[in-house]
């Protein structure tokens, strides 16, 4: 079957799943206006520029935000356990339970574990060594269980011949086959397979580390902030007025963090506790309702009026726009932390220094203060491994709606 105009985003694997099918009609767009450009030109035809200029972006506009709606839609449906495709995981007990808890922990991505299939002797602990999983084994289970997706955990006795065989039996079923290579935390565009002598090898490409998407990325970040910095001006005055007639002190709340290539930087935040907020913390640390490394608490009594609407909304954050401006933060990336932060950071821990931090980022809209420590590091290194220009524009748009939500905020 040939590939659609829309480069896969009419593929029902891609609806509902990761950025793909938004990434794919933003491409779509772009090589359509191409096509006309060049036809154009080729036939002598005079084309309305305005078609081009208005129509293609607009048409294209309208694409993603029904594809937005569509996929919330979707989403209320496989919450409530609706549109599911059933699974069967096949794999050894560790490999196996580990996909099975990661399929299920989405259920917005539309797949619901049925049954799992084990080699004989797998699940008899200290019992003899386990078998080759057995294919006549595997079409049994799917067969008992009506299964619309095989899905196989990484495991060296299914592989090559083995795999293809169970794949040709799979296609007489109209079963869907999928593999987990045991690789996490990597998006889609940095993986591809590649045939090499005969076999189908899985490529892991390197995190972007060009010059020109972290150009684009600083142009891109600037623009936006001096844009919202001279439309929130009203905004930000009247927020800075309010402070300082709420409580004494400064109106700016300035802190040490760390940027990145472990960069020291001033970061600015509206000021939303009283002046000796930093004297009383010793005191309060015990009623903590942060994670192990990071202090939060829910009720602080710290905490002025003012600054407990400011927080709800994020509106103290605005000033690190300036940040953005002084190419010391990003408008998307990892949260900036603590120089004691960094202090106490695993080998892991340190990729998380490779790029800016971020006004938002992952961690902001996927329940900010409400993460556990390693939650919270698990994102950031999943942002810092496959970000791109299409994950930052997503991550905004989602920030709004966590913004207005306030969840996680405190």
């Amino acid at each position: 079957m040939p590939r659609s105009p829309c480069r896969g985003a009419y593929e029902s694997r891609a609806f509902g799943a990761g950025a793909d099918e938004f990434r794919s009609i933003l491409r779509s767009g772009v090589g359509l206006t191409a096509v006309v450009a060049i036809a154009s030109y080729a036939t002598k035809s005079e084309i309305a520029r305005g078609f081009v200029v208005l129509a293609i972006p607009a048409t294209v506009l309208l694409a993603l935000l029904l594809r937005y709606f569509l996929r919330r839609d979707l989403s209320r449906h496989r919450y409530r356990g609706r549109c599911m495709r059933r699974v069967l995981v096949v794999g050894r007990n560790g490999e196996a339970a580990e996909l099975s808890e990661r399929l299920e922990k989405r259920p917005a991505d539309g797949y619901r574990v049925v049954a799992v299939c084990r080699p004989r002797g797998d699940s008899r602990p200290g019992g003899t060594p386990a078998d080759a999983l057995d294919e006549a084994d595997i079409m049994a289970a799917v067969n008992r269980h009506s299964v619309d997706v095989v899905a196989i955990a990484s495991d060296p006795d299914l592989a090559g011949q083995s795999l293809r065989r169970l794949s040709w039996a799979l296609e007489q079923h109209g079963v869907e086959l999928i593999v987990s290579p045991g690789i996490i935390e990597v998006a889609g565009p940095r993986i591809s397979i590649r045939p090499v002598a005969g076999l189908s090898l899985l490529h892991l490409e390197r995190p972007s580390a060009s010059a020109g998407p972290h150009l684009l990325k600083s142009i891109f970040d600037r623009v936006v902030a001096l844009i919202l910095l001279i439309v929130a001006l009203p905004l930000l005055a009247g927020i800075a007025l309010s402070v300082k007639l709420s409580s004494r002190g400064p109106v700016l709340f300035k802190q040490q963090r760390v940027g990145r290539a472990n960069a020291v930087f001033t970061m600015l935040k509206f000021r939303t506790m009283v002046v000796d907020a930093e004297a009383r913390l010793a005191e309060l640390e015990p009623q903590s309702d942060g994670n192990t490394v990071l202090f939060k608490l829910r009720f602080d009594p710290r905490v002025t009026k003012i600054g407990g609407y400011l927080r709800r909304f994020s509106l103290d954050e605005l000033p690190q726009l300036i940040n953005v401006l002084r190419g010391e933060m990003s408008l998307v990336g990892p949260r900036p932390p603590l120089e004691q932060e960094v202090a106490m950071y695993a080998a892991d821990d340190t990729r998380r220094m490779l790029v800016k931090p971020g006004l938002t980022g992952l961690w902001q809209v996927s329940g900010r203060s409400d993460l556990s420590w390693d939650e919270s590091v698990l994102l950031d290194l999943r942002y810092v491994d496959n970000w791109s220009m299409t994950l930052d524009l997503l991550i905004l748009w989602k920030t709004v709606r966590a913004v207005v939500k306030g969840s996680g905020a405190y």
